[in-house]
């Protein structure tokens, strides 16, 4: 997609207030730019996540499904009208809030959307710049006229502990055939940094993920010419670790971010930022992976080849040391 494209797909969708169970807003953006593109149907589970499908002329069972949630952390409003804040901030952060209220429901009051110096800054990456990128996904496929089968997976609720995201593994609606593949944004660690690709994630706090179908992204990475980088998350969870736990096979990928729920280093409050190219490259990654731009085979039977071959090189030193141990 155009650089503008990918731009007008967010701007729109951060536009768009969010906080847990209160995602209505960036529900009706999420179908409002579904509803344009002829080869995607759209479904809502009896939760209100949204399951979106992208089908041309295949028959075959998708083979990924891209997770992202709608939800942000934000205050909600209870029964006696007072408001209780949803997700993982520190009290400290809490004390002198300026939230901006959208009827029962409230976010840090802080700008949508900005664009500068290469970053998109908003009070609400986390996640909807994961939902921009399968929208821009489902855009890519539709352009290229694509023959293949994928699921989006819109969930609701993920900054509580997953609800959405466990009440759609519940209800049995993906295949197990299917790996599904978390989108995220989150904070760097060890060498990630803002501005050097998507990270490829291994796992996170509490999760691996599955190993063969993480080396098939990155052999698409490699493939394709996509910058990723390759590093353990485990700063937090995210929903890759809640499908694991209903047997699906998993991966995940996230984007550099800056100001982690809206916390600085200072211990202030500030829009959360990531680097244009990491989501521009971020929407490269899962579209090769969907087309299987990749011109090896499977990449763990590469690795074995590549690791008996060498063995191979020192038969006569081991053959040598069989022959002393048999005297």
């Amino acid at each position: 997609m155009k650089r503008i494209d990918l731009i007008t797909v967010v701007r729109q969708l951060l536009a768009r207030p969010t906080a847990p169970f209160h995602e209505a807003a960036v529900r009706d953006e999420i179908l409002r730019q579904l509803r344009a593109l002829p080869h995607v149907r759209v479904r809502s589970d009896r939760f209100g996540n949204l399951i979106a499908e992208y089908r041309r002329l295949t028959r075959t069972t998708p083979r990924w499904a891209f997770a992202a949630h709608m939800d942000h952390p934000g205050w909600v409003r209870e029964k006696d009208g007072g408001f209780r804040f949803l997700g993982s901030v520190a009290e400290k952060y809490l004390a002198d809030a300026k939230r901006k209220e959208f009827g029962d429901f409230a976010m840090w009051d802080l700008p949508a959307f900005a664009l500068r110096d290469g970053q998109i800054h908003s009070r609400a990456c986390d996640d909807l710049l994961g939902c921009a990128e399968i929208i821009c996904l489902f855009r890519e496929l539709e352009t290229k006229k694509a023959d293949v089968a994928c699921l989006g997976l819109f969930t609701r609720a993920e900054e509580v502990g997953f609800v959405g995201a466990i009440k759609l593994a519940q209800a049995k609606i993906v295949s197990k055939k299917t790996t599904i593949f978390s989108l995220e944004t989150s904070t760097p660690r060890g060498t990630a940094r803002i501005g050097a690709g998507p990270i490829v994630r291994v796992g996170d706090k509490m999760s691996i993920f599955d190993g063969p179908a993480t080396a098939r992204l990155l052999q698409v990475a490699q493939a394709a010419k996509i910058p990723v980088q390759r590093c353990l998350l485990d700063g937090g969870t995210c929903e890759a670790t809640a499908y694991q736990l209903y047997g699906y096979r998993c991966v995940a990928a996230s984007l550099a971010l800056g100001n982690y729920h809206n916390c600085t280093p200072n211990e202030s409050i500030a829009p959360e930022f990531v680097a244009v190219d990491d989501y521009a490259n971020m929407v490269r990654l899962i579209v090769a992976t969907v087309l299987g731009e990749s011109r090896g085979g499977d990449p763990q039977s590469a690795l074995r080849k590549k690791l008996e071959k060498n063995a191979a090189l020192f038969r006569p030193l081991y053959q040598r040391m069989k022959k002393s141990a048999e005297r």
